[in-house]
Order: C-alpha cells, then structure tokens, then sequence
C-alpha cells in the first residue's frame, strides 16, 4: 500500500505531518476534520465512482458491535497497519470506500454508536497547524489528501486468510 498517490507535494507533506502525529492525535484530527469540512465531504464519498457503500457500511456495522475500548482499539490498529481480520478488511477496500468507512465511523461517533471523543478534548498545536493548511486548499485538493491519508492504513489481505 502507497503512501500517497498524489503527485501534488503540497498534499504529500501534509499527509506526512499527519502521520508524524501519535496515533491518538490522527484519530483526533480526523475526526475534527470530519467536524469542519463534513458537510463538504460527505456529499462526494459516497457519491464517488469508486465507492461500494455496502462494504464500508459493513465493516462500519462489525466495529459497530465491539465495546468502545474495542472500537477505538480498531481505529488505532488501522493507523498502524495492525494484521487483524478487521483491518484486512479494511485493507482489501478501495481508497474511497475506506474515505466513506471513515465518515461512518465519524457519524457513529456523533451518534454514540462510535467511541466518542473524550469531553473537553483540545487539538494540540501541531494539529491546529494541520488543519490551518487543509482549510484553504481546493475541494478536489482537500478529497485527495484524505484518500492519500487513508489508503494506506490496515493490512494488506492475505492469500489463505479470511481475508
């Protein structure tokens, strides 16, 4: 799994400082991302050409069934590229049904079904610096920057695993 498939150096470096941060403070960011520019995003993943709904809203809907501790143990497995039948599955999606995977998992959080953000949670600096630089950059710009963040997290599936 790539890094990143943009070209573009600018979406490359902010994707790198993303993935400098601790797995917690990315959980964190993404989803104040999700806060922000949501209603932006939403409309396009899952419109996108290349999203299966039904596979995100099923991954979604396992992780929706594990405890909380589990949920956020999930999330934190897929930055880090854990070998998990979960993240296997996670793995084996396209770049913008993990997008729309990651969006579910923001609503779920919304919505209580996801471990929610800890009360009073404040971004550290470095994130508001992240976010400061995402703002500004066109739409399009913005939407590949997010599927180059998230693409390559997970496993890869395994030929004689579950997946």
């Amino acid at each position: 799994m790539e890094a990143t498939q943009t070209n573009d150096p600018k979406v490359r470096e902010i994707v790198q400082s993303i993935q400098k941060l601790g797995v917690d403070e990315q959980l964190a960011l993404f989803y104040f991302i999700y806060k922000e520019m949501g209603d932006s995003i939403t409309p396009a993943a899952p419109g996108a050409s290349t999203v299966s709904p039904a596979i995100a809203d099923g991954l979604f809907n396992q992780v929706k069934e594990l405890s909380h501790e589990e949920q956020l143990q999930l999330q934190r497995d897929l930055i880090n590229k854990a070998d998990t039948l979960h993240t296997r599955e996670y793995g084996s999606m396209s770049d913008t049904t993990k997008l729309l995977f990651w969006y579910r998992l923001a609503q779920g959080m919304d919505a209580n079904t996801i471990i929610p953000m800890p009360a009073g949670y404040e971004m550290s600096s470095q994130s508001k610096e992240i976010m400061d630089k995402i703002k500004p950059l066109d739409f399009g710009v913005q939407m590949s920057l997010f599927r180059d963040y998230v693409a390559p997290m997970g496993a890869e599936p395994k030929q004689g695993s579950e997946v």
